[in-house]
């Protein structure tokens, strides 16, 4: 654990091997189900995935990570594959998914998604946070795995042309990973994905988890909590 968090902090990325069982992968396709384009948003809505996002195993890997108590505020599954197969440029992730738009200082710009409000924060609310990417397939360079710039999550937000000037400066990692690994990384991290270039799926559950509070106004769209899972 202590490489690990050694190796998150200074590289803003850390491989989990064997999170998740063969048996629970395979169980996970079949809950989870077919899905329509690239993707599927508001999955902690759902009782099963939200018990996942809560469950000892899951919070024990992001605990030692953040500052305080860890809460997921958003699930989606991607599901790349011959029939929805994309690329994604490199890019930090910097919006929080919320449940109204509000105008508080340092908030913005606001858009929708899938009509949900999204909103950039300040640097601080998302050096606060951490994803992690559940692979349920085998992930490689054939099948599109994340491609991450090490250490990119330590220089805040990013302009277009830092990016740019990155790409040319520092070695990229590509995150290959089994079934059932686990990538935990920071939102601020620069990442990228190849279109896949053979028929196998790349399916994930990406999660991403605040030890934050909003401010005032301002509320989570998906935040699950043990009440959510017992209703």
């Amino acid at each position: 654990m202590t490489s690990m968090t050694q190796h998150l902090a200074t590289e803003g990325f850390a491989l989990v091997p064997g999170v998740l069982s063969c048996a629970e992968c395979s169980g996970w396709i079949t809950a989870l189900g077919p899905v329509d384009g690239a993707g599927r948003r508001g999955l902690l809505a759902q009782p099963d995935v939200a018990a996942l996002a809560l469950s000892p195993r899951l919070l024990d890997l992001v605990r030692p990570h953040l500052f305080a108590k860890p809460v997921p505020v958003r699930a989606i599954y991607f599901d790349k594959s011959p029939d929805a197969n994309w690329l994604v440029p490199w890019h930090q992730d910097l919006t929080l998914a919320l449940r109204r738009q509000g105008d508080v200082p340092g908030f913005g710009p606001w858009t929708v998604k899938d009509g949900v409000p999204h909103v950039q924060p300040p640097a601080p609310y998302l050096q606060r946070m951490l994803t992690v990417r559940l692979h349920l397939d085998d992930a490689d360079e054939t099948n599109g795995a994340l491609r991450v710039l090490p250490g990119t999550h330590l220089m805040e937000k990013l302009t277009a042309s830092q990016i740019q000037d990155l790409r040319t400066r520092v070695p990229e990692s590509l995150c290959t990973a089994s079934a059932g690994d686990a990538l935990l990384m920071r939102p601020l991290l620069l990442h990228a994905s190849g279109r896949s270039t053979t028929d196998r799926h790349r399916r994930v559950l990406h999660i991403e988890y605040a030890a934050l509070s909003l401010p005032a106004g301002l509320e989570w769209t998906e935040k699950a909590d043990q009440q959510s899972v017992s209703e």
